[in-house]
């Protein structure tokens, strides 16, 4: 096991597959930057399925324990439950799992699970189908994802539900979602609206925080605070008082979790990044097909963490003015 500057582990690899997304959520991909002409990597930039198959064996080695497989929109990449079966045959994994917008899971949940994937989380900002459509910018149907839903329930592969919530622009469906998945087996966590990459055009007066989310639901229906499953969790965890219905909130802007973090993410072009709000990351695919030993890129691998010191949620509100001025990766390139 490896250590950064602020003796954190590296346990959690997010690997994203694909820069493409069938969606174009505004606070991730808004179309007005992501139109038909948008530059896109070439598949020749992309890692190949045995490329990212040796990186995660080498991720392993170091202590990795948890994988996630992310875009872009990770269905869409092809014959990608290959790939999931391939990383399933790696030992001393525990868990594998993936993100997805889930319009496309009618199509893949089996495959999926029987290729070895844990369990699915699925993007839904709302129940009211105008809304959605708007939020998701290609007026996709609510019943699109909740079909992917069921297609995921009736493969039996666990699902959690992201919902991310924007003052003046969803905060009304946080009750609403909150009732429905409360009838459901799957947990629902509340992600603050979060400035990743700098075309969101995020504002901190869109965001709805923790406090806020946790006041609304627990007057509608009484709450209790559960432990963390693990340390470095970045969901507060609760619970419907009485039940065993649980919900999440995930509050990097009013809250922080930098200091338990132990989360690395690769790039779909291969380049390693340690920090979701990262400026720039390490080219991993070079060395890679240059014919770099296992021994090389695992120095590579192990200089870059022992480096790291990120922390840029607590920095947040130093440099809060240099916000927007401050070039980082957008979430489409390296996964949420």
């Amino acid at each position: 096991m490896i250590q950064d500057q602020f003796h954190r582990p590296l346990r959690d690899i997010r690997i994203s597959v694909t820069d493409r997304c069938n969606f174009r959520c505004r606070y991730c991909m808004p179309k007005e930057i992501f139109g038909r002409d948008y530059p896109f990597l070439p598949k020749k930039q992309l890692l190949t399925f045995e490329e990212i198959q040796r990186l995660a064996r080498l991720f392993v080695n170091l202590g990795v324990r948890k994988i996630r497989i992310t875009g872009g929109e990770p269905l869409l990449r092809q014959d990608i439950d290959h790939l999931v079966g391939m990383l399933h045959r790696i030992d001393g994994i525990h868990d594998l799992a993936m993100s997805t917008n889930g319009v496309l899971l009618p199509k893949f949940a089996e495959k999926l699970k029987k290729a070895g994937l844990n369990r699915v989380s699925v993007s839904l900002d709302s129940l009211d189908d105008q809304r959605f459509g708007h939020m998701n910018g290609r007026g996709v149907s609510v019943q699109s994802v909740l079909a992917g839903i069921r297609s995921a329930e009736r493969a039996d592969l666990p699902v959690k539900i992201n919902m991310v919530v924007q003052k003046g622009v969803n905060e009304q469906d946080v009750i609403p979602m909150a009732r429905y998945f409360r009838k459901t087996d799957h947990i629902i966590r509340f992600i603050e609206y979060m400035d990743v990459g700098n075309v969101n055009g995020w504002n901190r007066g869109q965001v709805v925080s923790k406090q806020e989310i946790l006041e609304r639901i627990n007057k509608d229906m009484p709450l209790e605070t559960l432990k963390p499953n693990y340390p470095g969790e970045v969901a507060s965890r609760f619970c419907y008082k009485g039940t065993n219905k649980e919900i999440g909130i995930i509050s990097s802007v009013t809250d922080t979790f930098c200091s338990m973090c132990t989360r690395a993410r690769l790039s779909a072009d291969g380049r390693l990044f340690t920090c979701l709000f990262a400026t720039e990351g390490t080219d991993l695919r070079a060395p890679l097909r240059s014919g770099a030993t296992d021994c090389e890129l695992l120095e590579i691998i192990e200089s870059v963490w022992k480096n790291r010191s990120d922390r840029y949620s607590e920095e947040r509100q130093a440099l809060l003015k240099k916000v927007h001025e401050r070039k980082k990766i957008e979430m489409s390139y390296i996964g949420g």
